[in-house]
């Protein structure tokens, strides 16, 4: 029905939120409480004189704020440290078992569900393998995934759960021929919100985010980040994925999908235009293994059981850091990053071959006007993606971020 046809409405003007706009006390004290909490977790073992230098907020604040924080076991006193003059300094810690939290990454040839705790290590994980990934056996999976890890906890450690978080590729029926799935297998994941079928089975808060942004994610707050505010990410699984990280913040651009560096334009090998995920891909790899009569199973193994598959492998880095070198000085040509970051689902031998390489092919680039990013590699490793959705939790309740005044607002006035 147009307007036209019924009876003349009021329009009724749509709510105008100014993301510049106030916050009341409430909110401005759960503000502050994640702003101390966010500090110790980037700049370890605080004293209270230190958060205050570094936030900001006045010492007697600071100093009901880590009553508070310490009252709920959120923070854990260190050993006083005596100085030359006056009252020893108490350095505050993230207390490790004050939360726990599930993290669900689900790959395109594997699945790993691990409990993590407050700061960021693995408590438990499971793994398992799969030719392509399907709903059913990944809702499955996760169920009775998460009644295990349960019972291996008692009943404080489970009352400490945060919730579980969820990192997924988005749109898995577009790559349903590069995993090699049956025609059609993969369309099923068009009608299906994994999110919301996750969370009508399990009785946590479910939050989910992009695979790679979840690495990314990881590497930010538990890896490379307090040392580089601003960095470009790379993260090589099934299919290579990024990040951007700014002034210690991810990135995500007007779609959110800003640092999703698969697409990028690159040289192969011949010469030929191609896309960066063609290129360094461990399916590429596979690929290159079953060309050769090598089993490429032990791919999607946990990276501890990766075995050195000698001249393909070789292959592959040195085809694959040709890619990230010219990756890295495209990205470096529009954004000053102090630092790139290599990471990927294999083991630490592996990276570390690959950053270096990168650093050979870089050198070869012309670089006139370029200022180049620091090629380093990541400090999170295979599980960055789990950690990183085991992050969003406790990202969602515990840190800051520049809309932490406008959400959250139930749980904060609750508190």
């Amino acid at each position: 029905m147009s307007s036209l046809d019924g009876p003349e409405h009021t329009p009724v003007p749509p709510p105008i939120l100014n993301p510049a706009g106030g916050a009341n006390q409430v909110r401005v004290r759960a503000y502050n409480e994640r702003l101390v909490l966010s500090l110790v977790r980037l700049y370890g073992a605080l004293s209270k004189a230190d958060i205050a230098r570094r936030s900001g907020l006045s010492a007697q604040t600071v100093s009901v704020i880590m009553r508070v924080l310490e009252k709920e076991g959120l923070l854990s006193r260190g050993e006083p440290v005596r100085g030359r003059v006056g009252q020893p300094s108490i350095p505050m810690h993230i207390n490790p078992d004050a939360v726990y939290s599930f993290g669900l990454k689900m790959g395109r040839r594997s699945a790993d569900l691990v409990l993590m705790d407050f700061v960021g290590r693995i408590r438990m994980q499971l793994h398992r393998t799969y030719a392509y990934p399907l709903p059913n056996e990944i809702l499955a999976f996760v169920t009775s995934g998460i009644r295990e890890l349960e019972d291996r906890l008692d009943d404080k450690q489970r009352g400490r759960i945060a919730g579980l978080g969820i990192a997924a590729p988005f749109e898995l029926w577009n790559w349903a021929e590069e995993v090699g799935a049956p025609p059609g297998a993969m369309e099923v994941w068009r009608d299906v919100d994994l999110q919301a079928d996750v969370a009508s089975r399990v009785s946590y808060p479910v939050f989910m985010q992009n695979d790679a942004t979840s690495a990314c994610g990881a590497e930010l707050v538990f890896g490379v980040g307090p040392s580089y505010p601003d960095f470009v990410y790379f993260f090589i699984g099934s299919f290579i994925g990024g990040g951007i990280v700014l002034n210690s913040a991810i990135f995500s651009g007007r779609t959110g999908t800003a640092g999703a560096i698969g697409p990028l334009p690159v040289r192969g090998k011949n010469g030929e235009t191609k896309q960066l995920l063609e290129i360094a891909s461990i399916f590429v790899l596979e690929n290159m293994l079953r060309e050769r009569g090598i089993d490429p199973e032990p791919l999607w193994y946990s990276a501890d059981d990766w075995v050195d598959f000698g001249e393909p492998m070789e292959a592959w880095i040195r085809d694959s850091a040709k890619a990230l070198a010219q990756a890295i000085v495209a990205a470096a040509s529009i954004l000053d990053f102090s630092a790139a970051v290599i990471d990927g689902g294999f083991p630490d031998w592996v990276r570390s071959r690959l950053v270096q390489a990168t650093i050979d092919e870089a050198a070869k680039l012309d670089l006139q006007g370029v200022v180049m990013p620091e090629i380093i590699e990541g400090a999170v490793g295979a599980q960055a993606r789990a950690i990183g959705g085991a992050s969003l939790p406790i990202f969602a309740r515990y840190l800051t971020d520049q809309n932490v005044l406008f959400k959250e607002i139930d749980h904060a006035e609750r508190t």
